[in-house]
């Protein structure tokens, strides 16, 4: 019978498995603050906040004394401190965010130098290649050296005609 830890994965579970299901989680809530970055510096979040401090301005203006929830005597103190707190959360959030896109860059950098290696290996292999062509066909005959020898030889064959002719 396996046993099994508070985890809920037994002695028949691979060894990393647990770390691994953990750091899912983080991953998760990195997706997560990279939505939340990306919506924050988007024009439409610049609109919506912008929207919802007017609204939060008129009614704590315009609106009957005992309606108002913030006091435009006080500067819009409870607007502000909410502001501030949505400043305070969004700051964490945006460097996570910037972090993870920075590991990502690191990793895809990496890759792009592999890239360019195997590029420059195949470059320079191709190289020789082509050195190697050239150096094997300049020893090769040229159509007018062949064309040269077919004309001896020919001249050659006839003069052996007439000579057998002559014989």
């Amino acid at each position: 019978m396996a046993r099994v830890d508070n985890r809920g994965f037994g002695l028949d579970s691979p060894k990393g498995l647990a770390r691994r299901m953990r750091r899912g989680g983080t991953d998760r809530f990195g997706r997560f603050t990279e939505w939340l970055a990306r919506a924050m510096g988007t024009p439409w979040f610049i609109a919506g906040l912008t929207i919802f401090c007017i609204v939060w301005l008129g009614w704590n203006s315009l609106a009957p004394e005992t309606w108002r929830f913030d006091s435009q005597k006080y500067g819009f103190t409870v607007l502000t401190l909410v502001l501030s707190l949505q400043a305070s959360y969004a700051a964490p959030l945006i460097l996570l965010a910037q972090n993870r896109q920075d590991d990502r860059d690191r990793v895809q950098f990496e890759q792009d130098r592999q890239q360019a290696a195997r590029n420059l290996a195949d470059t320079e292999y191709l190289a020789r290649e082509v050195v190697a062509l050239r150096l094997a066909l300049r020893e090769a005959p040229t159509r007018d050296f062949i064309r040269q020898e077919l004309r001896g030889l020919l001249d050659e064959l006839r003069e052996d005609d007439r000579d057998a002719a002559v014989d």
